[in-house]
């Protein structure tokens, strides 16, 4: 009996992640633009602005003004990243147009959870320990547990299978302790390590692990593995995925200025369609969304589907 599902979720996450690193500028209307072409897509879940510092993320300085000047869709859920109680508070000011839920994210590396959060590892187990306090007094559910280099790590190798699952281990078990019960555990590639069969042997012992629980894919086509990996982990029976319109985005702190980021959204509908799976997005429309992008940013972004047009449109044509 296969595994493939017949339904996936795909959460567009192409405006936090690409505006990030963007060297821009780019104009809080530009974003708002893409924002708004993405909500019509058909996609269900847009993560759209970082509450973070500015001076260490300038791209997106303006996230409160992209958040006020958005329209959101009915049926869209919004989101936003943040990772301390400062970024916490600008979200809930804007609960009429985010979902705003907990996240508890670690690394799977403590030499990125240094590059990346300024932290050690093990400071940063008390610094989410605080922010579940913080999460609880403001009435944010903590559903999800993130492992952030789950694959691997450009500063330090391969991350063993058992750093990821002690990883989520410790995210659970600080969730637990302030009375909340994670539902959904993300494994995000974050500097492109991971391949099919790694994929396959990840996906395997978090199933194995918590059986019940939602694994989310995160995956960075850096070394271009990205898609294949995907190809992977549908076969495994995983539903839900991130990714970014047209390929937008990567990480600031993986160490390899002008890498291939996130695995582009239209790919990822692509491979669905041609599996049969559905999933609720008009290819069409994304593909337009993704050239928008490209406008927006001023240069070539990754997505082939951009110069090619998707396999629908050659067979209509044909």
């Amino acid at each position: 009996m296969s595994d493939i599902p017949g339904f996936v979720h795909i959460r567009e996450e192409g405006p936090r992640e690409g505006f990030q690193i963007e060297p821009g500028p780019i104009s809080t209307e530009d974003k708002i633009r893409l924002v708004d072409a993405l909500s019509a897509t058909g996609v269900k879940h847009i993560q759209i602005a970082s509450f973070v510092n500015p001076r260490a993320v300038p791209g997106w300085h303006d996230a409160e003004a992209v958040i006020a000047g958005m329209k959101a869709a009915p049926g869209v859920d919004y989101t936003a990243l943040w990772f301390n109680e400062r970024g916490l508070q600008r979200a809930l000011a804007y609960r009429d147009k985010l979902q705003v839920s907990g996240s508890l994210i670690l690394c799977a590396s403590d030499v990125f959870s240094r590059k990346n959060l300024n932290r050690s590892y093990e400071e940063h187990l008390a610094v989410l320990r605080q922010q579940t306090i913080s999460l609880s007094l403001h009435d944010v559910p903590i559903t999800r547990v993130g492992v952030m280099a789950a694959f691997g790590c450009n500063y330090s190798g391969d991350v063993a299978v058992e750093q990821a699952l002690a990883a989520a281990r410790d995210g659970i078990a600080i969730a637990a302790e302030a009375g909340h019960r994670i539902h959904e555990i993300t494994l995000a590639d974050s500097m492109g390590w991971t391949t099919p069969a790694r994929t396959e042997k990840l996906v395997g012992a978090f199933r194995n692990a918590w059986p019940e629980t939602t694994l989310i894919l995160h995956l960075h086509d850096t070394r271009g593995m990205g898609v294949a990996s995907a190809h992977a982990a549908l076969k495994m029976g995983v539903t839900h995925f991130d990714s970014t319109v047209a390929g937008l985005g990567g990480c600031p702190f993986a160490g390899r200025p002008g890498a291939t980021g996130n695995i582009a959204s239209e790919e990822l509908v692509l491979l669905c369609s041609e599996m049969g799976i559905e999933t609720g997005i008009d290819l069409e429309a994304l593909i337009e969304a993704g050239r928008l992008a490209e406008q927006i940013v001023g240069h070539p972004l990754p997505s082939t589907l951009l110069r090619a047009g998707s396999l629908d449109a050659c067979r209509a044509a044909a």
